[in-house]
């Protein structure tokens, strides 16, 4: 029979990893007697990152024995102790390749049931003193899984574990992890899973979104389940497109319709896209790369930018001082997943300043297809001066039947007029999404300056709007993804040091070419010796957090990714680059 050998348990504690501190529990160590066991955990237990661990649904974490024995042998170690991989039972038997999700088992006054495999991050690593360790444990099998709790009661060393029942589908722990972190699936296997109403919401969630995939597409592109990936971009790199008109839409914002050069037809993007611009603004220093949104309907002879003057916005003002028709600029294929997603429901297209832009060929896309959908073009602005796309926005709406617009001034002037230039003074916010009549249940796409986007985007929150009907795209870096780390605020800039000798690495959104020195072990290293704003989980290629588009150039993987992400996309992580590399980071 199987049995409870040891319970562990650990509260948050600050350690030193690569120079830096991490806020971690999985440092666990057994207790003597019993401890009572609750709904979200042990008493005397805790996590430093709720957003990974804990909660009902991962409130006791559960390690084999044999494991323990497969790693000592794997590893070439014996110096495992009871907690030694972060979990809070240690136990004989429960094997990942029998136990399945939703079983139930009791042990000592508590019942338990099966509800998802272990998420492994790079904290495990940490405490192995592995790097490998979150890839090895899903590569090998070997993941271990969460119980929730269904009875609360006490439990200690030596209790016998008793199966009470047997989870529906029989499917194993091994095998739905394997399901989400390695390649190669079958719908008939993500249905099996999702018929399963023990497995955590979480993983219900990337599996549905896998079958998705699978339903609609004959070829699988990426793993959704883990991030989302648009399609492999229509050209690498950077090709020359023709300045055929320039546009002035308001006192502060230029448009630049770019043309092909040998007359091919362009790639139809999706509303919503961008592209890099590499601009050699100076011969003698390194090109400029600047993302701009597309700003019209989608088209196969054009696109076309539209561009705010920045009094330091070197990119920007290059273009709008500098750039004259007939220029030829270095452009990339459109990219991005800031795009319309399939709904009848309400859509809002919420911006502010020049946040329009993409909102603009989102408004196109729908007043061209006649689209039923009630929307909402909301937008806020200084004034009637800084105002582009004043009447463009308005003739779209009227071909919609069920278009609305609703115009904010900040700082109007005498001469603009409510009612003919705009509908209130003041700022966006919820209460005024309330009084116009905006639907809870919509759909919303947030772009503008950084203030509107945190207030809307908490305002919305607040709301109780769900937060996967809230769509935001943001200029410049991306929202860091650091677990357990302090985040602090750092201007990207050239790593410290010499200068390597190896190929040049760009980061589009941050502005920096650095170049590569081998005694970085990833990309990833790179952009964090930068303060590069970055996002990632495992370290080892499993989770697919780091995943980061591939502008231009190409990389090699060092240690290879579990499963690799769609063309045009890379897990910084674990590669380096294989020749110079522009990264939208």
């Amino acid at each position: 029979m199987a049995r409870l050998l040891s319970v562990n348990v650990g509260l948050p504690r600050d350690v030193t990893w690569n120079g830096k501190t991490v806020r971690t529990a999985i440092w666990k160590s057994p207790v003597t007697g019993r401890r009572m066991v609750r709904k979200l955990d042990i008493d005397g237990d805790g996590q430093a990152d709720l957003s990974g661990h804990g909660g009902e649904q991962r409130a006791v974490f559960v390690y084999q024995m044999d494991s323990y024995h497969y790693w000592e042998r794997f590893l070439g170690r014996n110096d495992f102790t009871f907690g030694q991989f972060g979990e809070n039972f240690t136990v004989e038997g429960l094997p990942d390749n029998e136990v399945c999700i939703g079983d139930r088992y009791r042990i000592g006054g508590a019942i338990f049931e099966v509800s998802q495999p272990r998420v492994t991050c790079f904290r495990v690593g940490i405490r192995m003193n592995e790097p490998r360790m979150a890839a090895l444990l899903v590569a090998h099998h070997r993941p271990g899984f969460y119980f929730r709790v269904l009875q609360e009661g006490e439990a200690g060393a030596g209790d016998d574990i008793v199966k009470i029942a047997d989870g529906p589908e029989r499917t194993t722990v091994a095998d739905v992890d394997a399901l989400l972190y390695l390649p190669g699936h079958s719908s008939e296997q993500l249905q099996r899973a999702l018929r399963i109403p023990a497995l955590s919401k979480g993983w219900q969630s990337s599996f549905q979104a896998m079958l998705q995939q699978d339903l609609s597409s004959k070829t699988t592109v990426g793993n959704p389940g883990l991030a989302y990936e648009e399609q492999a971009p229509a050209w690498p790199g950077f090709r020359q497109m023709r300045v055929a008109n320039i546009n002035k839409e308001s006192d502060n914002v230029t448009s630049f319709i770019l043309s092909s050069i040998d007359g091919q037809p362009l790639p139809l993007c999706q509303a919503g896209q961008f592209v890099v611009l590499r601009l050699l603004v100076d011969p003698d220093k390194p090109p400029v790369l600047r993302s701009y949104s597309l700003s019209d309907l989608p088209a196969t002879d054009h696109f076309r930018i539209s561009v705010k003057s920045e009094s330091n916005g070197i990119g920007s003002s290059f273009l709008c001082n500098h750039a004259q028709e007939g220029d030829v600029l270095d452009v990339s294929a459109p990219r991005g997943n800031f795009t319309l997603r399939p709904s009848q429901g309400p859509v809002v297209l919420l911006s502010a300043g020049v946040g329009a832009t993409p909102m603009m060929s989102m408004l196109h896309t729908l007043a061209a297809e006649g689209s039923q959908r009630e929307v909402w073009w909301i937008y806020g602005a200084r004034n009637r001066v800084d105002h582009p796309f004043a009447e463009e926005s308005r003739e779209l709406l009227k071909q919609l039947s069920r278009g609305r617009g609703y115009i904010v001034y900040s700082r109007p002037t005498a001469t603009d007029q409510v009612g003919a230039d705009f509908d209130a003074p003041g700022h966006i916010d919820t209460p005024l999404l309330e009084r116009i009549g905006v639907s809870q249940g919509s759909d919303f796409y947030l772009c503008g300056p950084s203030s509107f986007l945190q207030n809307m985007r908490d305002g919305l929150r607040n709301w109780d709007v769900l937060a996967g009907n809230v769509h935001t795209e943001i200029f410049g870096s991306l929202e860091a993804i650091t677990p357990g780390m302090v985040q602090v605020d750092h201007t990207p800039h050239l790593p410290q040091g010499p200068p390597g000798s190896g190929p040049q690495v760009s980061f589009a959104r941050s502005g920096i070419t650095a170049s590569w020195d081998p005694k970085f072990t990833s990309l990833l290293e790179l952009a964090e010796a930068c303060d590069v704003p970055v996002r990632w989980s495992c370290r080892t290629g499993v989770c697919h957090t780091c995943m980061t588009g591939l502008i231009a150039g190409s990389i090699i993987y060092n240690p290879e990714p579990l499963e690799r992400p769609a063309s045009g996309n890379a897990l910084v992580c674990c590669s380096q680059p294989n020749g110079d590399v522009t990264l939208d980071l």
